[in-house]
C-alpha cells in the first residue's frame, strides 16, 4: 500500500502554512478555519487508535523519512517543509516534527441524559486540558463549555488534554438558558457549602449520571449556574488551604463520581 500523496512546500509565504501558522498560534484560530492542528506524535497516535483520521498530515524534512508508516497513511494528503519552516510555524517551544490537520467535528447536539461536565468560565488552557482528561477517565464523555471559558480546541488546550478529546463530545459557546435541556441532575462544588464529598459518596448520595459544574479560577461557579444545582458539595481540606486548583477539584469530583457507579 503506498503512501498518501505528498506535496513539497519551501516558501513561508505559501497560503497553505500561512493558515496553519495561524491554526498554531492563535487560540480561535480553528473556528473561522473550521480545522484545528494538533501538533506531535503523542497526539497524532492518539487520534489515530480512536480511528479519527485528519484531514492532512505536516511532516519536517528531516522526519517524513522516518514517519511510521500509519502516519504516511493516515490523511488524504501529507506536506512536507523544511524543518526550519515547521519550528517557524509551531506552537511549542521545541518543535515537533510532525502533526496534523484535522476538520472541526460538526456541532455536537446536547445529550440530556449524558453524565457531563459543565466548564463555567474555566479560562486557563491548562486547567481545562486536565479537566477534559479526568472526565474521560472518568466516564464522563460530554463537555458542556459556557460562554468564556478556554477554546477547547485550541493547540494548548489540545495539548494539555493528552489525547482526551477524540473520546469526548465537546460543545462550546453554549449559555446558561441552554442548561434547561439537561435532564441529569448538576452538581456544584464550593469550599464553604455543601455536604462533605466523601459523605456524600458513603451514603450513596452521589447522583449519577449528573453534571458536574466547575468554575472561573478566581470566581468560581457564577450565582446563576449555583442557582440551578441540583446538589452542592465540599472537598474536605484538612490541611488548611483556602481552595483548590479547579483541575484538582475536578479530578476527586469525576473520580468520586466514577467509584460512585462502581458501587451500584
Amino acid at each position: 500500500m503506498s503512501a498518501s500523496p505528498v506535496q513539497h512546500i519551501t516558501s513561508r509565504d505559501n497560503v497553505f502554512l500561512k493558515d496553519l501558522r495561524r491554526l498554531a498560534q492563535d487560540n480561535t484560530g480553528y473556528r473561522k478555519q473550521g480545522r484545528f492542528w494538533a501538533e506531535g506524535e503523542h497526539l497524532g497516535a492518539a487520534a489515530l487508535a480512536r480511528h479519527v483520521r485528519p484531514a492532512m498530515g505536516v511532516f519536517s524534512e528531516s522526519f517524513w523519512p522516518l514517519a511510521p508508516v500509519e502516519y504516511a497513511h493516515a490523511a488524504i494528503k501529507n506536506i512536507v517543509i523544511p524543518d526550519a519552516v515547521f519550528a517557524a510555524i509551531s506552537g511549542l517551544e521545541s518543535p515537533a516534527r510532525m502533526g496534523f490537520v484535522f476538520d472541526l467535528p460538526l456541532l455536537a447536539a446536547l445529550q440530556p441524559h449524558s453524565a457531563s461536565v459543565i466548564l463555567d468560565r474555566v479560562q486557563d488552557a491548562g486547567n481545562v486540558g486536565s479537566i477534559l482528561r479526568s472526565a474521560s477517565a472518568f466516564g464522563f464523555k460530554q463537555i458542556i463549555a459556557l460562554q468564556g471559558t478556554a477554546a477547547l480546541w485550541s493547540p494548548k488546550v489540545l495539548r494539555a488534554g493528552m489525547g482526551a478529546h477524540w473520546g469526548l463530545q465537546l460543545i462550546e459557546g453554549v449559555t446558561l438558558a441552554d442548561l434547561a435541556a439537561l435532564a441529569v441532575p448538576i452538581v456544584v462544588t464550593s469550599s464553604h457549602r455543601g455536604a462533605d464529598l466523601q459523605h456524600a459518596l458513603s451514603r450513596q448520595q452521589l447522583p449519577m449520571p449528573c453534571a458536574w459544574a466547575l468554575g472561573h479560577e478566581g470566581q468560581g461557579v457564577c450565582a446563576e449556574l449555583e442557582a440551578l444545582a441540583g446538589l452542592h458539595v465540599r472537598i474536605a481540606q484538612p490541611g488548611g488551604e483556602e481552595s483548590l486548583n479547579v483541575a484538582a477539584a475536578a479530578a476527586i469530583c469525576l473520580h468520586a463520581s466514577a467509584a460512585a457507579r462502581l458501587s451500584l
